[in-house]
């Protein structure tokens, strides 16, 4: 794959999936159905969602809605003069639409939180503000669980709090950056087993998507496939294992995720990987 483009020519809405013992590349059919690459038609249960393009480098923002940062004020030493505040996150922490993630049985609160996905499509360095829009592909949604019982005395994410195996849910689908004139006019929601729990507005950004690529791409290059969250406004509650959480961006996506416990995961209750 090129570093100078992220995909060929696609329709707007793509996923890839798994079925049939290949990966393929599908389409929306209805509301309930998706299209292969090769013309079959399947309902969205028959296939396993992988994330929808390959994933590079993950950047992730903290603290970039203003009423997040309220939210978290009792907790936090920053200010919305600082910096971004960002850090990396490894492949394994990646999952698809519909996927599982393990919430450990002992931990006290663990919670979503809706973000706007920014995937790169070709290389971007040292790229000014006026011109970042052009190194993006496109847009999804992401669902990233933090574990608040490992943080630190100050908001700084540490790895058991943000880079867990399977706590970063993208999908379900790459939105041509084409199909989004204004990545700022998007409303955000987060639904816990039905129930509305969390609003945002991507205008509430601190830091804007072309702030966020000039800022980044000063000190690190951007290659296509790398993607950037955006980070999660308020509403963040704590979640439990059997709920199913649902992250919804206006025209990018549902994305639909299930907690589950240390059970499934073979995890046995109280070990050292589910204690703070």
């Amino acid at each position: 794959m090129s570093q100078a483009t992220l995909l060929p020519t696609l329709p707007t809405h793509t996923a890839r999936v798994a079925y049939a013992g290949a990966i393929h590349t599908a389409t929306p059919h209805g509301e309930q159905h998706i299209r292969l690459a090769d013309g079959r038609i399947l309902a969205e249960d028959q296939v396993v969602w992988l994330p929808p393009f390959e994933v590079g480098t993950i950047i992730a923002l903290g603290l970039n809605y203003a009423d997040h940062l309220r939210e978290l004020s009792g907790e936090l030493t920053v200010t919305t003069k600082d910096e971004p505040l960002v850090f990396l996150k490894g492949p394994n922490a990646v999952i698809g639409h519909r996927g599982q993630t393990h919430r450990p049985d002992a931990v006290q609160f663990m919670h979503y939180e809706c973000e706007l996905a920014v995937v790169i499509g070709k290389t971007a360095h040292r790229v000014s503000r006026d011109q970042a829009l052009e190194h993006v592909a496109g847009y999804t949604v992401c669902n990233d669980y933090a574990i608040r019982d490992y943080l630190e005395n100050w908001y700084r994410p540490n790895l058991r709090v943000k880079n867990r195996d399977g706590a970063t849910v993208l999908g379900p689908w790459l939105v041509d950056a084409a199909a989004v004139p204004d990545p700022h006019q998007l409303a955000l929601r987060t639904t816990v087993n039905g129930q509305l729990t969390q609003q945002g507005h991507t205008r509430d950004l601190i830091h804007n998507v072309p702030e966020l690529i000039e800022y980044l791409s000063s000190f690190m290059t951007l290659q296509a496939g790398d993607v950037i969250l955006t980070g999660t406004p308020e509403g963040v509650v704590n979640v439990k294992a059997g709920d199913e959480v649902v992250t919804e961006i206006d025209g990018i996506g549902r994305l639909v995720n299930t907690l589950v416990g240390d059970a499934a995961f073979n995890t046995p209750a109280g070990s050292t990987p589910c204690t703070p």
